[in-house]
């Protein structure tokens, strides 16, 4: 059993590691790409308003998928679809791991 734990516990700790970076994504990448975003989102991640939601922290792999269902017009907001329209899958997964590197709001 304890062999058997020792083995285990280091595998699943690499195993981890990609998921818990975040993502895919090119930080830097998702950072210059990041400034369209900043009229709502800020340069920090963090909403300018009540009514954007903040992006800093968050897991990058939610991000994503959100960004994603925008711009396959799943997720219905005419800012935001507008927003994603011209971002390929690369752009994405940048701004999501970008967003997720940045310290949640406190």
């Amino acid at each position: 059993m304890i062999r058997t734990l020792s083995l285990t516990l280091p595998l699943l700790a690499a195993l981890a590691v990609p998921f818990a970076a975040g993502a895919a994504g090119d930080v830097d990448a998702g950072k210059s790409k990041a400034a369209m975003c900043a009229g709502c989102h800020g340069m920090n991640g963090i909403g300018v308003a009540p009514t954007f939601p903040d992006l800093a922290g968050k897991d990058a792999a939610y991000i994503e998928t959100q960004l994603q269902a925008f711009k396959r017009g799943e997720r219905q907001n005419p800012i935001m679809n507008n927003m994603v329209a011209g971002l390929t899958d690369a752009d994405i997964e940048n701004l999501a791991a970008y967003f997720a590197s940045l310290p949640a709001k406190p």
